[in-house]
Order: structure tokens, then sequence, then C-alpha cells
């Protein structure tokens, strides 16, 4: 098993961020881009791995490489018809019986559940939507959360939504029991993320939803793009360990003076080893999300540094983040500044877009040049 995201270290990270946030970009945790930061030196969807390039070296190259996906919606049905009632034991043990599936909200901090609902073919009955929701057309709902990801009662239930779909998170959890107590059926989901929970955070979306044929067939073909990525991305990476990119993943938030090295069970952790490069977090026993230190990245010497796109904006862009961090400038990856970055929303979702993110961040790493 590979390991999965900790929501509750995740969820300090968000407290940590809430008074720099600006709703609707990003996850919005304080990482707003300003006039002069640096932008990425690539802007280009990701073409398919296996139509670009690779380089002979895979360190053969320097600079800023965004992967970018194309993140429209793919519905598997174009008809889906919940089956109503239905009822389910959620992630915390709960029985929850869901009538309607009429008004849908779906919440958590990546955008991932609602992004779900989309490709299950029932994205027309979304009614609002959480700041991380960053795809079209779900971009132009309603917002339900503020002061960056706090649910905001009075709002969600202005939407009159007839079943909500949520995870740990998001809070404050007094906000979901409100919403329990007003009536509405509240579905929590598992909040553990990884490649290898996909399929069932899937399932069980749809089952909630009444839709469980919808559900199968969407976690069926999300996994079979995780696999042919995962084989298109083999074909390309080192065969020795010695030859992979030493590689750390940086949480970066500038404005709110956050910089957390994310480790073994961050989940940043199950890219680098699909990716096919080197996780130095184990090497070094980095666990769990925590402050960055001068001896980790010492002691890391990484040749490549993935991160969030806004991260690293917020920092004034790679100029900025080696004045901040002057022991990154003296490893190969500050040296050369070689830095992946992805989208806030995207890059650590785990959900339908998991093949798509894989691709692009493999391009980046193996293929730079296919993204300029």
């Amino acid at each position: 098993m590979r390991p999965t995201l900790c929501p509750a270290l995740l969820a300090i990270l968000l407290s940590l961020t809430v008074a720099g946030a600006v709703s609707g970009c990003g996850l919005a945790l304080g990482g707003t881009s300003r006039p002069g930061d640096a932008a990425p030196a690539s802007s280009r969807v990701a073409p398919p791995l296996a139509q670009t390039t690779p380089l002979d070296d895979p360190r053969a190259w320097d600079g800023v490489a965004e992967a970018v996906i194309d993140a429209q919606v793919d519905p598997v049905s174009s008809d889906a018809v919940p089956r109503l009632p239905v009822t389910v034991t959620d992630a915390q043990g709960t029985e929850v019986t869901v009538t309607s599936a009429d008004r849908i909200l779906a919440l958590d901090v990546y955008g991932t559940l609602a992004r779900t609902v989309y490709d299950l073919g029932l994205g027309d009955r979304l009614v609002g939507r959480d700041v991380s929701t960053q795809f079209s057309p779900a971009d132009q709902l309603p917002l339900v959360t503020q002061n960056g990801h706090d649910l905001a009662a009075e709002a969600i239930l202005a939407l009159d939504p007839t079943v909500i779909l949520t995870d740990t998170s998001l809070g404050p959890w007094d906000v979901v029991l409100q919403l329990r107590d007003a009536g509405i059926p509240v579905v929590v989901l598992d909040s553990h993320r990884s490649l290898d929970d996909v399929a069932a955070l899937t399932r069980s979306t749809a089952a909630a939803l009444g839709v469980p044929e919808q559900g199968r067939e969407l976690a069926r073909r999300t996994q079979t793009r995780i696999d042919q990525a995962e084989q298109a991305i083999g074909r390309v990476a080192p065969a020795s360990e010695a030859d992979r990119l030493r590689t750390v993943f940086l949480y970066v938030r500038g404005d709110a003076g956050v910089y957390y090295l994310f480790g073994e069970e961050s989940g940043a952790d199950d890219l680098i080893d699909a990716l096919g490069l080197y996780d130095v977090a184990e090497e070094i026993g980095w666990n769990g999300m925590k402050p960055v230190t001068d001896e980790a990245i010492v002691a890391a010497q990484p040749d490549l540094v993935v991160m969030m796109t806004k991260g690293l904006a917020s920092a004034g862009g790679v100029e900025g983040l080696l004045e901040r961090l002057p022991a990154l400038a003296n490893t190969p990856a500050g040296e050369h500044e070689r830095f992946v970055t992805m989208a806030d929303s995207q890059i650590l979702g785990f959900g339908p877009d998991s093949a798509a993110v894989l691709n692009a961040l493999a391009v980046a790493v193996y293929s730079p040049e296919a993204l300029r």
C-alpha cells in the first residue's frame, strides 16, 4: 500500500494560512501571486509522455517546469439517474439515509469530491462549491466557504441542499453538526488520499448518490488510466535508484511565512514514488508534514523540488524562495533552479484527474522542453 495524505496534518497547514487567503485562487491559502513574481517557464498543457522525447539524463535541465493538465470534466454518463433512497454507513460509522440527490454539495480541501460528482454525470445537480473547486463549469457555482476553507453554515443552508458529501479536511466541525441538526443528510467520506484509494473514494461517492454503476465505471476508467500512466513513466524513469532524481516536496505560503517539507505518509511521497523519482524524505527519516529546517535541506541535497504553483509565486518565485531558504540554494536543485510546479487544486487531489496529473508531472520531469 502506498502512504496516504493525513487530513489532521493538512488541517494544521490550512489553519496557519487562512489569514492570507484569497477566495477563488487555487487553494486560497495565502499563495496569491503579486506583480513581479517570477512566472513559471512553461504553461502548455502537457502532451502524452509517450509522444515526447525524454532527456537522456534527467538532470540535464535547469529552470521551472509547470505541469499543466486539461481539467475539463469527462462524465461517464449523460443520463445518470440516482436510485434513491439509499442508506450508507459513512467513514465515521454513521448511518446516513439519502432520499434526494437533486441538490448536491460536495466539499473537500482539494475539490476532488465535486470533480468526482461531475464525472459521475451528476454535475448539473451541484448547487455550490468550496474554494478548491476550480474547474469549468463548477467554478461558476456560489461559494460556501469563507476565510479560505471554513464552511459557512448560512451560505450552505441558503442553497437548500438535499445531500452534502464532505470529509474531515474542512471545518469547523460544529458547522457539519449544525447541518445535520437542520435535517440535511451529511455523508462524511474518507479523507485519506493516495493513488491506491482513488477507486474506493469514487465508489463511496457514487454509492451515497445512488449511482453505483456509474461509480464502478468511473473507478474502472480512472484506475485503467492511472495504470497506463505509470507504465509510461516506467519506460522512461531510470531503472537504477542511483540515477533517479533526489526529490523533495515543499509546501510554501510565503505571505504567511509557512515553509513545510512533506515527507512520508503525506501524500507527496505517493507522487514521488509513482514518478520514478527518489524520495529523499524516507532516507532522512522525515515523516508527515513539518516545518523545513536547514539541516533537513542539507541532508536531503535534492536534485529536484516539487511544489504547488501558487506556493512558489507566494515566495517571490525561485529567486525569492532561495533567498528565504538559503540552504536550498546550495543544493543541486537550488543551483540549477530545478523546480516542477502544478496547480494547488490538482497536485494532491487523487481523483478522476490522477492519471493526467501523473502524466503532466512526468513530462515536466523527463521532457520539460515539451512544455515550453
